[in-house]
């Protein structure tokens, strides 16, 4: 009852923004997740069919189960964030439905009927349907995966960056362009960057799994192989998120620039060069940062590719329509660090695999677990920068919070609040400990050590030494062929 009465003080609008963040932050990692697994599913599944390496299989038997518990959480926590838009955000859902509707009864439509008509193949179906459209399955699992991200995210983009509308007597927005309306000037770098930010998070958490176990077990087979396939996605994918992020910044600096000056801590107009503001305290009742450490002139040659280039910063800007800086600033600096931290982990796995010592660093081995979670982090910080930047919006320059909030008393979005909190950490706290468990279980068996002879060995001796699981695998294998 305390904790009812203390949210009570809040206004209606600011415990609907509340529980949208708090819902929206359980779904989003599980989503960022299961994109990033069901691609390496379908990886490990080809590879196995190329190789017949018993290790791709026993990885894929391993991860499939991690996928299934992490995609149907995601499914469950995806529908409670829906049901808000008529809820709290009626007015939004009129005025924006005609436009967002569309969009996101295609994403059901294709996307997830895609993923939900294949995945009980994918998951259970190889004995039954042989390996190749076995595989067909898991492809198309992973290709809907990415289908559901770019229906969302544009969803999430026309927000941002709206285009192809109109706007009819009563204040709804009207599609003109659908072509405009979906391919908004926003979405192809929030894509490419959301889907490359789920690649890098899958990879810690695979290298972070592979690195316990190897930690446990230097001659674990498969704990090697998939701590090797992450790290080489870290050195990979890692450079190219930043090069991706830096021309997605570049498009914010254009369509949104009150997010730009927020993100970079810029009160103030630079006209002959600004600073980049590595850290400090914003201080927004005197609009400034302080305990600023800055480099002169880099936030210029980073944004406009030029040290002496004018940069406005919010003084241009209306205080009505200023986001909040400090919250912008302190989750970009989050992401970006991270994003550093990744490539960082990246550099010295490969500096380690050329000297031919990638195994037996266990001070790289620890920092792959430390770095496990981190990509969750990075995707929350960014997401946090992305939402709240947008403030005080929610279509950008045309339809702000204020005015999209239904028409709900705070007591009543109050006590909706606690339930939520105590639902999802009930519910979401068991599944999450439940795949952790999943990945603590051993990966190694007696056949898959390279103590003990080549990995790719005859089915015979493959059935001895692995469980009912891999023999099933291995027969339907030999069906296939």
């Amino acid at each position: 009852m305390r904790a009812i009465v203390m949210l009570e003080s809040f206004t209606a609008e600011t415990l609907a923004r509340m529980q949208f963040a708090f819902t929206v932050s359980f779904h989003i990692i599980f989503p960022a997740f299961s994109i990033g697994v069901a691609s390496y599913l379908a990886v490990l599944n080809g590879l196995w069919l190329k190789t017949h390496d018993q290790t791709y299989l026993f990885l894929f038997n391993y991860w499939k189960k991690i996928f299934a518990v992490a995609f149907g959480m995601g499914v469950v926590s995806g529908i409670v964030m829906s049901y808000q838009f008529g809820t709290n955000w009626s007015v939004f859902a009129d005025k924006t439905g005609p436009i967002l509707g569309p969009l996101m009864a295609y994403e059901i439509l294709s996307a997830f009927f895609l993923e939900a008509g294949f995945l009980g193949i994918a998951l259970f179906g190889r004995e039954r349907v042989g390996n190749r459209l076995h595989m067909f399955a898991v492809c198309m699992v992973a290709f809907g995966t990415l289908m559901s991200a770019t229906w969302i995210l544009s969803v999430n983009s026309w927000m941002q960056t709206p285009a192809g509308y109109s706007i009819n007597d009563v204040g709804q927005f009207i599609p003109e362009d659908w072509w405009q309306i979906v391919f908004n000037p926003s979405f192809p770098y929030r894509l490419v960057h959301m889907v490359l930010a789920a690649y890098l998070t899958t990879a810690l958490v695979v290298g972070a799994v592979g690195a316990l176990h190897l930690l446990r077990n230097k001659a674990d087979a498969a704990a090697r192989r998939m701590f090797s396939m992450a790290m080489w996605m870290l050195i990979v994918v890692a450079p190219l998120q930043i090069v991706v992020g830096d021309f997605h910044g570049l498009n914010t600096l254009e369509y949104q620039p009150a997010k730009v000056m927020a993100m970079e801590g810029h009160y103030d107009s630079h006209p002959e060069g600004a600073p980049l503001i590595l850290f400090g305290i914003p201080n927004p009742e005197e609009k400034r940062i302080d305990y600023a450490i800055q480099i002169p002139k880099l936030s210029s040659l980073i944004l406009k590719h030029d040290l002496n280039a004018p940069l406005a910063g919010l003084d241009t800007i209306p205080d009505e329509d200023e986001p909040p800086v400090a919250v912008i600033f302190w989750s970009f600096r989050i992401m970006i660090s991270l994003g550093f931290a990744m490539l960082g982990l990246g550099v010295w796995s490969l500096w380690r695999r050329i000297r031919g010592k990638l195994y037996n660093d266990d001070l790289l081995k620890r920092a792959a677990i430390v770095m496990g979670p981190m990509g969750f982090v990075a995707v929350l910080a960014g997401w946090v920068t992305t939402e709240v930047g947008r403030q005080p919006f929610t279509v950008y320059g045309l339809l702000r919070t204020t005015d999209s909030l239904a028409p709900i008393d705070a007591p009543a979005v109050a006590v909706s609040l606690i339930s939520f909190i105590i639902v999802y950490f009930f519910v979401f706290g068991a599944g999450t400990y439940y795949i952790l468990r999943l990945m603590n279980k051993p990966t190694a068996t007696s056949g898959l050590e390279i103590n003990k002879g080549p990995i790719r060995t005859a089915q015979n001796q493959f059935i001895a030494t692995t469980d009912a699981n891999l023999k099933s695998g291995a027969q339907g294998d030999n069906r296939g062929i």
